[in-house]
Order: C-alpha cells, then sequence, then structure tokens
C-alpha cells in the first residue's frame, strides 16, 4: 500500500444468506483526505462502515489500515489503533451534562471507567482536554446543559467531540448531517471541513450540498459495487452515476443542497 493511503480494501465482499450487500469493493482513502461514500437507498453504504470498523465480519476480501491487516479484528481493537466511528442514531448520553458526555472517553487515557456518582472533582485532570474538545467544536458555553436540552444540530457537534476525545486517526461519520436544517447544516460542515485538519475523515452522506462542499474524494455505490470514484465534477457527470440516481428519493445529484 502506498504511504499516502491510511485505509485500503481489496475485494471486500459481504454476503448475507444468498444476498450480496456488498461486492468487491476496491476502496482507497487517502491521508489528510475527506473522503465520501455516497450512492442510492440500498447501495452498501453502512454495510461498507460496519466491515471497516468490524462490527460486520466479510465473506471475503482485506481491510488494512495503516499498512497493517485488520480484517480478522474485533471492533475495539481497531478503535485502539485509531479508526473511530459516529452513527445515525444520536448516541450521547442525554442526562450527563455536555462536559460529562466528554469525560466519558477522555477517561481511557487515565486508564479508568466512568465514574457515574463521583463529584467532578473527581475528574478534574480532565478539564482543560475537555473544554478544548468543547471549543473546537463550538460548545463550551454549553458545557453545563444538560444533553437533552441541546438542539438536534448540536448533539451532532457533541458527538463529533465525543469522537475527537478518543483521539482518532481515522474518523468514520455516518450521515453526520441527516435530519438537519439548512443552519446546522452549514455550521456541521464547517465543524466537520475544522476538525479533518489534522486527520482523515471518511463520511456517509446524502446531502450533496455537504459531499459537493468539503470532500476531496467521492466514492459511488451501486447495488453494494463501486459505480464510479473522483472529484464531485467529476463523479457528478458520470453517465453511469446519474443513471444510478434517476428516480431516487435520496438525492439530485447535480443540485446542491439537494437530499
Amino acid at each position: 500500500m502506498a504511504n499516502d493511503a491510511i485505509l485500503e480494501t481489496v475485494g471486500l465482499t459481504k454476503e448475507f444468506k444468498g444476498f450480496t450487500a456488498v461486492e468487491n469493493v476496491n476502496l482507497r482513502v487517502k491521508r489528510g483526505s475527506i473522503h465520501a461514500l455516497i450512492g442510492p437507498n440500498g447501495a452498501g453504504k453502512t454495510t461498507c462502515f460496519n466491515l471497516l470498523t468490524k462490527f460486520l465480519d466479510p465473506t471475503q476480501g482485506s481491510i488494512r489500515f495503516n499498512g497493517q491487516d485488520i480484517t480478522c479484528e474485533h471492533p475495539a481493537a481497531v478503535a485502539r489503533r485509531g479508526m473511530i466511528r459516529s452513527f445515525q442514531i444520536s448516541a450521547v448520553f442525554p442526562r450527563l451534562t455536555v462536559r460529562e458526555n466528554i469525560y466519558i472517553p477522555l477517561q481511557r487515557s487515565l486508564g479508568t471507567s466512568f465514574h457515574f456518582w463521583k463529584s467532578r472533582a473527581a475528574l478534574a485532570a480532565l478539564d482543560d482536554r475537555a473544554m478544548e474538545l468543547l471549543a473546537q467544536v463550538g460548545l463550551e458555553s454549553f458545557a453545563d446543559l444538560v444533553a437533552m436540552e441541546l438542539s438536534y444540530g448540536r448533539k451532532r457537534a457533541l458527538e463529533i467531540a465525543t469522537t475527537l476525545a478518543l483521539d482518532p486517526e481515522l474518523m468514520l461519520l455516518d450521515e453526520p448531517t441527516q435530519g438537519m436544517g439548512h443552519e446546522d447544516v452549514d455550521w456541521v460542515m464547517e465543524l466537520i471541513k475544522n476538525v479533518a485538519a489534522n486527520r482523515t475523515v471518511l463520511m456517509v452522506e446524502h446531502n450533496m450540498k455537504v459531499v459537493e462542499g468539503i470532500c476531496d474524494t467521492i466514492t459511488v455505490l451501486a447495488r453494494g459495487s463501486v459505480l464510479a470514484e473522483g472529484s464531485y465534477s467529476e463523479v457528478s457527470v458520470n453517465p453511469l452515476v446519474v443513471e444510478a440516481y434517476m428516480g431516487s428519493a435520496d438525492s439530485e445529484l447535480r443540485s446542491p443542497g439537494g437530499h
């Protein structure tokens, strides 16, 4: 694998009782880039994410991260290597404060588990780093707010902050702007660009405004296979890609802001 590739798959395939969800996917994610997986519903995007992070085992093929074969590793081992993902469904602890949500992943550095019953003073050693992370995602003024009181967009920002707390080399974001209004989408786009400054981002995203605005490379999946790959300007005029999106409720490929 070339030195500029942080993640690479060869012939990645996943079958479910005769149904092939992902077929012979060769993916190469360049270090320091923002790389998007797009495609109509049922294209295999989330299945591919689950294979990469080892929530599913491939039927065939291999996965390499930083030049190391991780095909047979467990999700926790992959996370410890520095590949951390978010999920489509909000994953914050709603009854904890924003700051306490950040304490949980930060405690990994202390080698302890989170003590829900202890006072905040017991976690004071983590406070500076927690506030630094919240500042990165624009949530420092919300540190003592209970997470359930955040807007949807800010909850997604908190999820990104908890992902950053694990110091990932590669962040995998599963539909980070799903369900957001236009203002939140613009804000989260800028947030992703900022946090990608020192790391690599691989994301599944339906919003073509986001894909066009911040992604360096786009891989288009259709029926589990790679249909096209390149910049937005390249894939958006590819006849095979346009055909795959025709009639899809997901997105108008050539219309910025379409879903």
